[in-house]
């Protein structure tokens, strides 16, 4: 298998960036999230490319602003417009994500450059039983070849769309090359066309509070 895939070497502060402490009542914001009486689920319930369950609108008007503060000014942007309902029919913008130690694995992607140009990720669990949970950043590494690369072209909207990718491709073909960990409170913000993935999910009953919680963005950047 033959991918062709650019190499950019990952700088906090320039392709990512974590803002600790981000949310003032955070305690409050995860009791608000997971009371949501809406859920809509993934995988494995559903053939979504997400796993668990979401619900809408998980952060106010207020503590939105707070975040958007964060990646235009950490990003020298102009502004950024979030992924809505009307592009593509669906969103994830704004969701609480909850996703149990058997509903996923950590799977390698990028987000679609249709939707988005930058990502976040704000994790709320006050105290999961390990800090390898958060996000990891990734590059190709087949089996027998050297190291490839980690970022998807911009010419096309997803690894699947890549001559030579296929849309199956085995988790293990990736290679974990930075990991941020999971802190309760933690903001992660990146560029969407690295490949990421949820390092790994925990909680095996059925509580949702036992389970691995965070919120998730999208955004277009305003030129």
């Amino acid at each position: 298998m033959t991918i062709q895939l650019p190499y950019r070497e990952l700088t906090a502060g320039q392709d990512y960036w974590i803002e600790d402490q981000v949310l003032r009542n955070p305690l409050e914001t995860a009791q608000r999230c997971i009371s949501k009486s809406t859920w809509t689920l993934g995988a494995p319930w559903r053939p979504e490319p997400w796993p668990g369950m979401r619900a809408t609108d998980a952060l106010t008007r207020e503590e939105l602003t707070v975040i958007e503060t964060c990646v235009t000014t950490r990003f020298g942007l102009k502004g950024v417009h979030p992924q809505n309902a009307v592009e593509m029919g669906i969103s994830g913008h704004n969701h609480i994500q909850i996703v149990g130690g058997a509903e996923g694995v950590a799977r390698p992607h990028v987000d679609s450059a249709t939707i988005c140009d930058y990502a976040g990720v704000l994790y709320l669990h006050p105290s999961p039983p390990t800090i390898h949970c958060g996000t990891s950043f990734y590059r190709l590494h087949l089996p027998g070849e050297e190291p490839g690369g980690n970022v998807c072209p911009r010419e096309y909207e997803s690894l699947s769309q890549v001559p030579g990718v296929s849309q199956e491709m085995d988790p293990t073909m990736f290679e974990e090359i930075i990991e941020v960990p999971y802190v309760f409170n933690r903001l992660l913000i990146y560029k969407s066309d690295i490949i990421h993935s949820a390092s790994s999910y925990f909680g095996w009953g059925h509580e949702l509070a036992s389970k691995r919680m965070a919120v998730v963005f999208f955004w277009k950047a305003i030129s």
